[in-house]
């Protein structure tokens, strides 16, 4: 292969890569199915939260953890391997701002709320991608736009594909979420939970009658999430 056609495959090859993480984050598909499940969904995320309060005990935003499935995650690191005159931490800079940049068109894939009222969200500028045990974590801060008193109150956050195409779980241990999924510092009185999803059996029954590679409805997906809960009241 000439010197010319051999740099512009390898672009091919980085464009490709880029494509495939940006499905999974925007929820729009996957290259690979995930082991871990036979139908729906084709891939997970694990996710850890830490809530951000300042010394008054008022909430700024969420810092989350993402955890791409290991099979996915291998395809991702092998196809940055590939592109030539460029680290894997180099081309996870790109994809980490490409994956910042598509997600803030989805909401982030999360809502927040606040005594059942919806937050607005302000726009993510702290943000990385990276390999971790041989993962590839994306970790970012997610502001509110205007940061709330958690005193007397109760915070509540989802994180889902709406379609349903990936599934986000807290990180898990023996079946429950672990301690450190959702974190809290500073509001020693607060309660600190994750309710698992509880869908209705028609619903479930929508979800497995999807083909292999088809996405669900927009808005299946939160049917299927857990929530996550900071109970200050």
């Amino acid at each position: 292969m000439r010197g010319a056609d051999k740099k512009e495959a390898d672009k091919k090859g980085m464009s490709k890569s880029k494509s495939a993480i940006l499905m999974l984050a925007v929820s729009m598909g996957s290259l690979v199915v995930s082991p871990k499940v036979s139908a729906h969904p084709h891939g997970w995320i694990d996710l850890s939260v830490r809530v951000i309060t300042d010394d008054n005990g008022v909430v700024s935003g969420l810092h989350q953890t993402w955890r791409m499935d290991p099979f996915y995650s291998l395809v991702v690191f092998e196809e940055l391997q590939r592109v030539e005159n460029a680290s894997i931490e180099q081309g996870l800079d790109q994809l980490g701002k490409d994956i910042r940049d598509n997600l803030a068109e989805q909401h982030y894939l999360t809502e927040v709320s606040i005594n059942g009222e919806l937050q607005a969200l302000g726009e993510v500028s702290e943000y990385t991608a990276m390999e971790r045990d041989g993962r590839l974590t994306f970790m970012f801060i997610l502001p509110l736009e205007t940061p709330q008193p958690l005193a007397g109150a109760l915070l509540s956050y989802q994180v889902f594909d709406p379609t349903y195409y990936i599934e986000v779980v807290h990180e898990e241990e023996g079946g429950q979420p672990r301690e450190e999924a959702l974190i809290l510092h500073g509001e020693p009185a607060c309660e600190l939970d994750i309710l698992p999803a509880d869908p209705d059996p028609e619903v479930v029954m929508r979800a497995a009658m999807l083909d292999k590679d088809e996405s669900g409805e927009p808005g299946l997906g939160r049917y299927f999430t857990e929530t996550g809960q900071v109970d200050c009241r």
